[in-house]
């Protein structure tokens, strides 16, 4: 049965959809079998793996709203061993649409229960909120993975998002755990991005990844294209340390 980790972060532009994509890219080149699901209505996940998510029609929120069945909504991407579920901007009308909807929080969770059997691992690409698209995530979810930003406010609003994760753990899924918290944007050459990770390591310890994602151009580049890091550039440092990543991902679940 697969593993389902979900990527959040109330914070936008810590690279939660750039791990998103690049966890699936290089575990499906280790041979392991993803399923990408996009839960941002930014449907960034999607794009930049390289489908056309704008004019889809059977996306995450007919999946949630409608229960569409599985093979109507997944699609098969370019690279080798990964499906998706993409999202578009149809997605943000889903909080007011499932308003009195008593499973609400579950609406994800239901939803996965079969589809575990077909995957190694389900990546779910959160918004970057703390609403119901993301308690359906970490609810769904069996663990979940924090990129954190190496900047001065890094663990500004972190309590607030540990908190939701707290509350999920006791209200609606107590078996979630914390894949781990990714240290991403490093910069080498200052101060702060040393101290940031100084911080973070103390207050996280063994739940910090070793590996830090460097600031690399290339990574900001390759969703354009429609490729990840692996095809795009995969000699830049971004796709060496995404890869260690992989690896650091599978001795944890071993």
């Amino acid at each position: 049965m697969g593993k389902i980790i979900a990527i959040a972060n109330q914070k936008g532009g810590v690279g939660k959809t750039t791990t998103a994509i690049n966890i699936a890219s290089i575990l499906s080149d280790m041979g392991k079998k993803i399923l990408l699901v996009d839960v941002d209505p930014q449907g960034n996940a999607g794009s930049g793996i390289g489908i056309e998510v704008m004019s889809l029609k059977e996306t995450t929120y007919q999946f949630m709203i409608n229960n569409l069945p599985y093979h109507e909504v997944v699609k098969h991407s370019n690279t080798a061993n990964i499906d998706v579920i993409p999202s578009n901007i149809d997605l943000s009308g889903l909080e007011v649409d499932l308003m009195d909807d008593d499973q609400k929080e579950y609406k994800l969770k239901s939803l996965m229960s079969d589809i575990k059997m077909k995957y190694d691992f389900i990546i779910v690409d959160c918004p970057p909120s703390l609403g119901l698209l993301t308690i359906n995530a970490l609810t769904a979810a069996d663990s979940v993975l924090i990129p954190l930003q190496c900047e001065y406010f890094a663990l500004e609003g972190l309590t607030q998002l540990v908190r939701i994760i707290r509350l999920v753990q006791s209200k609606l899924n107590t078996a979630l755990k914390i894949e781990g918290v990714l240290l991403t944007m490093y910069d080498s050459r200052t101060r702060l991005s040393a101290q940031v990770v100084q911080d973070v390591k103390e207050h996280f310890q063994d739940d910090v990844y070793e590996v830090i994602i460097p600031r690399n151009i290339k990574l900001s580049e390759a969703p354009s294209f429609g490729e990840p890091i692996g095809s795009y550039d995969p000699l830049s440092s971004g796709a060496v340390a995404y890869k260690k990543l992989a690896k650091e991902i599978l001795e944890r679940n071993n």
